[in-house]
């Protein structure tokens, strides 16, 4: 018997190019977990993005739909008079919150009041911008996050300036893959307390005969 001398076998050429392949498929398998993790790490932002902005917008509708009146805008903030706990027709600090967007308008907050004293406020003193920090130093203030993390907020009135503003509109933007998405919150006031202010707009009164 005589032995074949041209047995079938890989070449050179077959086996690298098989060495190829396997190695792009290794590649693949191997890069697979970081991109599901990456793919759900986008989404679970986005989620959490999506959630903060559904909580700020029910926070600030309500606040807005519930208070006496937007009172001011100094500097970057609003005042607002949230409502007349006491019911005597004034507005005092513990009822005061100021919705803030910082001075890079990059975050929306809430900053309150809780004083023993409970002081009354003019309305005219809420227009200064330096009458929020005469009150934290003087009464000190807890603070609400709403969306701690955004770009260019922007508060509007429609053109009613506080304080007879009845419609606020608040607009800023989130980095969303890279690209930026402006959002918008529009909140109005059910009743509004303007028949509680004087002609000029700048003082509250006791009654409508006042």
């Amino acid at each position: 018997m005589r032995m074949d001398r041209h047995v079938k076998a890989f070449t050179l050429v077959e086996l690298m190019v098989g060495l190829m392949v396997t190695s792009i498929i290794l590649a693949a398998v191997a890069t697979l977990p970081f991109a599901l993790s990456t793919g759900a790490t986008a989404g679970s932002d986005y989620a959490y993005t999506q959630a903060q902005i559904r909580r700020a917008t029910v926070y600030v509708s309500d606040l807005i739909a519930r208070c006496s009146l937007i009172c001011a805008a100094p500097g970057y903030d609003l005042a607002i008079w949230r409502s007349d706990d006491n019911n005597n027709g004034r507005i005092n600090l513990n009822e005061l919150v100021y919705l803030e967007r910082g001075a890079d308008r990059q975050y929306l907050r809430l900053c309150g009041f809780e004083s023993t004293s409970n002081p009354e406020i003019a309305l005219a003193d809420l227009a200064s911008p330096t009458a929020k920090g005469q009150f934290i130093t003087a009464y000190g203030a807890h603070y609400t996050p709403l969306i701690p993390d955004c770009s260019d907020a922007q508060f509007s009135f429609l053109g009613v300036p506080p304080p007879r503003t009845a419609v606020l509109g608040i607009t800023f933007e989130f980095a969303e893959d890279r690209t930026m998405h402006r959002y918008e919150i529009v909140a109005a006031a059910r009743c509004l307390a303007v028949h509680r202010l004087n002609a000029a707009g700048d003082a509250i009164v006791a009654t409508d005969d006042d």
